[in-house]
Formats: C-alpha cells, structure tokens, sequence
C-alpha cells in the first residue's frame, strides 16, 4: 500500500511529466542508476502539478520582463524583483516593461484563476514566453521562485515548454532565528530571508530576546538594549538593532512577502530585562547578565504592577513596528513561574497583545494556561513529550486554537546531524536530513486534524551557533525539507523523490555560496 501511494502521488504532483522519481526504492537497491530528473521533477517544493508539454522558450539577451496595463505598482514591483534575481545568474539584461503583448516573461493578475488560491500561481511556458498567472502579487512572487529552477543556474538558456498549477498546503510555512544567545545583524537576516522566500518560506519567527541577550531597542526602556543587549553565550559583545534596522527588515522580507513575528519571551527566559531593570525582579535587585546555556531559571515579578507596564509598553511599540497580525510572547520553559503565576501572568500578557491590535502567538505551554481566543499555539515537542502535554495541545486544537508545528528532533536545526557535528546541540537527538522530512504535519499529533494545523516552522536557536556558516551548514538543506513539508500535496511526500529533488538544487545552492551539510542519505551528483 506504501509503494502504491507513492506512485500514485507522484503522479498527481507531476502530472504528464516522465514520473522516474516514483521507482526510487527500485533504483536505489537495482542494477541500474536512475535517470535524470527532468526540470519540472526538479522542482522544489514539489508543485501540486506540473505537465511537459511542446518547445520551451529561449531565455537570453532580448528577453524582456512584461507587466500587463492596469496591474499595478505592486505588480510592477514583483517584476522588478524577477528581473533583479534572474539578472546576476543570467547575465542577462531582462528590462521590466508595462504591457502585456510581446514575447517574454509576462506577469498576470487574474482574480478568477482556477486552482490557485490566495498564494498559488500558474506558469505556461512556450515558444512565445512565458506566463506567470496568479490572484495576488504574492502569488505572482512565487511563480517567479519556480521560474528561477526552471531557468539555467548560470547564463541564458531554455525554459522548457510546460504547464505547473501550484498552491501550498499550508497558510504559514516559517523559520525562526534566535538571535538572542548570539547577536546576528540585519543583514545577515535579510540573507535568510532571500534563501527562504525562493523556497516559498512566508514567515521569518524572530526570537528578540532572551536570558543572554535583548536585541531591539525600546524608547521607553533604554537599558534593555543598552545594557541587555552587550552580552551573549560565551561572554561576547552581543549587540542590538535599532528600531529603523527592524523596520528595514520587516520592509525587506515584506517585499518578498514573508511576515515578520517578533517574539518577546515571557515571563521565563527574562534575565537580560532582569539585569537591566532592578524594578522588574520581586526583591528589587537586578542579577548579573547571563553568558551561560541554562534554562529555566528567570522570571518577571508577577505579583509587580510594573511589570505590566512593562510588558504594554514593550509590546505596545513592537506593535507599532510591525505591520503583520501576530505577536510572540514565547511562555516556554518558565520553570522559575509557579503554575498559577504563569496562567495569571500570560492571562494579562495576552490581554495586552489584544488590545494593542495582534493575535497572540505562543510556545505550546500556554495550552496549561489559559489561551486567549485565536491564540495560536506553537508546538515544539518531540517523541518523547509526555501523553499529558500533547494531549493539553489536542485539546486546544479542539477548542479552536490553530498549531504551528515544529516538533524538535524534526525541524529545529539547531540539533546535530549526527554526533560528528561540530555545532549544534543533541538534547532531542541527532536529526538527519532524511528524518528531518519524513513526517507528515497533517497527521502528527493523535487528536489533531489537519485543518487545526496552521503550518510548520523550523526554529535555529544558537546557543552553539554563533557565525554565518554555521547557521547555513545547520539550515541547509533540512530547511528546504520544511519548505515542502509545508508546500506541497500530502501524497508529494516521499523521501525518495524528494531527496532527489534535493540532490538537484546542489547547482543552485553553490552559485548562490549557500554552505549546507552534504548528508550521505541524499544522492548528490556534484
């Protein structure tokens, strides 16, 4: 029955197209090697389908990039950015023009396209062009991530000719960065956010504060920048963003329609607002910072009057700075918080994120408490989590709360590959590629129906992650696994396509200077 429903999948995502990714239990124990993928089966995330059909189009030096009469700056925009991210592969000059009639790659909106959704598209590619065809511009920017696999890694080339009808499964597909343990600039941020949007990836969690480090700048708290924000794990400088570097980055990434969630961990994981402000603790004395990698042991004063108006103030100017619907008030491992504390403290907590226009977003242990109406609860779980905890995160699946998932020793890429990694941790064990995508969100959790499921989101905390190459060695390519995971059909997920189909994106990955794990499961060709 498992042999047959990956046939069957196969053939639903791809269509008419030459399905040899289907045998790939036959290939990997037969005589013969597979054959080659052709560019559609290439495709990652996996397209709910996608059919070969005639001569392709030849993309080179007059190929122009058109945006139909009355479509708008947003749209115009999106070309502009298609042009921009083909142009320094290609070589090519790819103009951006307004009007719908010529040869060329030609953008569309069609509020009454079939089969596409809010964020799915259609991609037509001919002799003549190609066409891009979606309901939102945000549609339209994901049909140009397809475009840029169907293109050549380097220089002009063939779009084959072919039809792909596409939608996620998922409203929220996401990625978290903490860059609380190590301090991580905007820039380095907004790389991450170029390789997660041209895998479909909506959503960048970012984790602003925690004991180690408070990263953003408060007009009506100075210290907690000033002075929470100079250390990090193992005693470095740290480092903070002001509040135009973040609004520079929520611009960014909303340019590549991804939102930005900002998460403010309460009332554990504290110590950098503790050791700034002595008025937040119970006795009045504000602690040491904190360089370590514990957890568990600081915690807001919830019996303080003040520390509600902290957490207005705090959240009130986050909110202004961020124009997406959510807010993250973390409520994890707040071990230091007596239970009753912890339900009364996260019932005024999420009062305050209602009133200041958000929806509440937290780790799965405010299902113990009292979740707000539409709080959406992330899960992090894993398959040792107590029967007691995720049978509290079913029930308010029940009651009406919507579940990120992002079990841990799935799709946090902080843990090690295997015991040779040197960064990363291993408390949820080693989570190899093929692990790491071999689950199915819709299914996941006994209790929970996949219309409870809001989406998945893979977390990198970096506690033992502190430069650039070791969070790209960590996140790539088990990030592109989330990014399917979240994308594409149920009967699509098969580790045998899809390590293939990962293989195939290695060309890609090393033009762009992408460092990622070459893990021995995946049958890479270069």
């Amino acid at each position: 029955m498992r042999v047959l429903r990956r046939a069957l999948g196969t053939l639903l995502v791809l269509g008419a197209v030459s399905c040899t990714a289907a045998h790939g239990d036959d290939a990997s124990a037969g005589d013969d090697p597979p054959a080659a993928l052709s560019p559609f089966e290439q495709l990652l995330p996996a397209p709910v389908s996608a059919r070969a059909a005639g001569p392709g189009y030849s993309f080179g030096p007059g190929t122009v990039i058109r945006t139909g009469p009355g479509a708008g700056e947003e749209v115009r925009r999106v070309g502009e950015l298609l042009a921009e991210q083909l142009r320094g592969p290609s070589g090519l000059p790819l103009p951006v023009t307004v009007g719908a009639r010529g040869d060329g790659i030609r953008l569309r909106i069609d509020a009454a396209a079939d089969g596409v959704g809010e964020e799915g598209y259609r991609l037509v590619s001919g002799p003549s062009g190609v066409d891009l065809v979606a309901r939102t511009p945000a549609g339209l920017f994901r049909a140009g991530q397809t475009l840029r696999q169907l293109v050549p890694v380097t220089g002009p080339g063939t779009v084959p000719g072919g039809t792909v009808t596409d939608r996620p499964r998922f409203a929220h597909r996401g990625a978290m960065v903490d860059i609380a343990r190590h301090f991580f600039t905007v820039e380095q941020v907004k790389r991450y956010v170029d390789q997660l949007a041209q895998y479909k990836i909506n959503t960048l969690h970012v984790h602003l504060t925690d004991d180690q480090g408070w990263r953003l700048a408060i007009d009506s708290w100075p210290r907690l920048a000033q002075y929470g924000g100079a250390s990090e794990v193992g005693g470095g400088p740290g480092g903070h963003w002001t509040k135009d570097e973040y609004r520079e980055l929520v611009a960014y990434a909303g340019e590549r329609y991804v939102d930005v969630v900002p998460e403010i961990d309460m009332p554990g994981h504290t110590n950098a607002a503790l050791a700034s402000y002595a008025e937040l603790n119970c006795d009045g004395k504000a602690p040491p910072r904190y360089t370590g990698t514990k957890v568990g042991f600081s915690s807001l004063c919830v019996a303080k009057e003040r520390t509600y108006e902290f957490v207005d103030e705090v959240l009130g100017e986050l909110a202004e700075l961020t124009p997406g619907r959510y807010l993250h008030i973390g409520g994890d491992e707040a071990h230091a918080t007596p239970a009753a504390d912890y339900a009364a403290f996260m019932d005024r907590a999420q009062e305050v994120v209602g009133r200041h226009g958000k929806t509440v977003v937290a780790w799965h242990q405010l299902a113990s408490a009292r979740p707000a109406a539409g709080a959406v609860l992330q899960y992090w779980g894993h398959d040792k989590t107590s029967a007691a905890d995720r049978s509290a995160v079913a029930a308010a699946a029940k009651a009406g709360h919507p579940l990120i998932l992002s079990p841990a020793d799935r799709v946090y890429l902080d843990m090690k590959y295997e015991a040779a990694t040197k960064p990363g941790l291993s408390w949820a064990g080693h989570v190899p590629v093929a692990r790491s995508y071999s689950w199915d969100p819709g299914t996941y959790l006994a209790g929970v129906p996949e219309s409870a499921v809001l989406g998945v989101e893979a977390p990198l905390w970096t506690e033992n992650v502190a430069t650039r190459a070791e969070w790209e060695l960590m996140a790539f390519p088990r990030v592109l696994g989330l990014a399917e995971l979240g994308w594409s059909p149920a009967a699509a997920l098969d580790w045998t396509a899809y390590s293939r189909r990962l293989a195939a994106q290695a060309p890609r990955l090393d033009a762009q200077g992408i460092g990622y794990h070459r893990a021995p499961d995946v049958p890479w060709t270069r």
